[in-house]
């Protein structure tokens, strides 16, 4: 049997070859792919994490800041000085409320304004801007500015005093424990209702047109439209916002720090802003540690139900 000659212009190791050529093309793919990612891996790594691991590690240690003799491993010490402490207690409380509060208010005062601010009207872009430049400044200098103006002297009180015609007088909110924390929060979903604005607007904007137009023939008011369109469409966007919203609430820190340092009698402090001054101020690392590590619990232990709650039902 006589082999078949081999077509002009072709040879017999073309296909390994092409085969080799692919491979090549694949690992430079890759390894441009690994170069683009390297940087974010890296930062995740340094401040995710190992500080993560750290944590952990150090919450069963009697790990100091400063201190001469090395970390000595003491197993749940730290747990149990946690489950005695009356600070931890209170500053979860405080947690909590800030939480319980801010969440439902920001996110119903969000919804609210980018529904207001989906309207095709002239001059709506202005609004947009103005809701949404509170986000873009620092936290710390909002808080600042906040301080000031809720002096006894200062414009908060000036307004009310203004408004009432001089008969109500404000107190001096940041140093009376029964309206510090509420001083905070109107202060902090001021700060952040533009950012969730946003984001349900981004979702208002996906719902069909089409379904709209099918309630308006139907002759749906405001409301029916509202509950059986817009609110069915926005299922994905309120879990996004709900989770966003409860962690940062659940983070509070640089309000309190800046604002009132954790008083007036510890009716501001909160999980977070103990653990930092407990680890930085006082040095207890190892304790601080747990602080977090309980904290990090709990924060996860809501979000899943969170999620549970608002997930997609069959």
């Amino acid at each position: 049997m006589t082999s078949l000659p081999s077509r002009p212009g072709t040879t017999a190791g073309a296909p390994q070859t092409r085969r080799t050529t692919r491979r090549r093309s694949r690992r430079r793919e890759s390894l441009t792919a690994l170069g683009m990612v390297s940087p974010a891996v890296f930062l995740l790594l340094l401040f995710f994490v190992i500080p993560v691991v750290l944590a952990f590690a150090l919450a069963f240690t009697n790990a100091r800041l400063v201190s001469p003799t090395p970390a000595e491993f003491t197993g749940l010490q730290n747990f149990r000085t946690l489950l005695d402490d009356p600070l931890f207690y209170k500053s979860l409380r405080n947690t909590f409320y800030f939480a319980a509060v801010v969440v439902p208010l920001q996110g119903g005062l969000a919804l609210v304004l980018a529904l207001l601010v989906n309207a095709k009207l002239k001059g709506v872009n202005f609004f947009r801007t103005v809701y949404f430049i509170p986000v873009v400044t620092s936290m710390v200098v909002v808080s600042l500015l906040w301080t000031f103006m809720y002096q006894k002297t200062g414009l908060v009180n000036e307004l009310i005093s203004q408004l009432t015609l001089g008969v109500v007088h404000g107190p001096d909110w940041l140093n009376n424990p029964s309206t510090a924390m509420p001083a905070i929060i109107f202060m902090s979903v001021w700060q952040g209702v533009g950012f969730h604005m946003v984001i349900w607007l981004a979702g208002l904007q996906t719902i069909p047109q089409d379904l709209y137009e099918a309630a308006d023939i139907d002759g749906a008011t405001r409301w029916v439209r509202f509950r059986y369109v817009t609110w069915p469409g926005l299922r994905t966007t309120r879990t996004f916002v709900l989770i966003t919203i409860t962690i940062a609430a659940f983070s509070l820190f640089a309000q309190v720090s800046v604002m009132t340092q954790g008083g007036p009698l510890d009716s501001t402090t909160t999980v977070v802003y103990q653990a930092v001054q407990t680890g930085y101020a006082q040095q207890q690392t190892g304790y601080a540690s747990a602080i977090s590590l309980v904290f990090f619990v709990l924060v996860l232990a809501v979000s899943l139900v969170q999620r549970f709650l608002t997930r997609e039902k069959d």
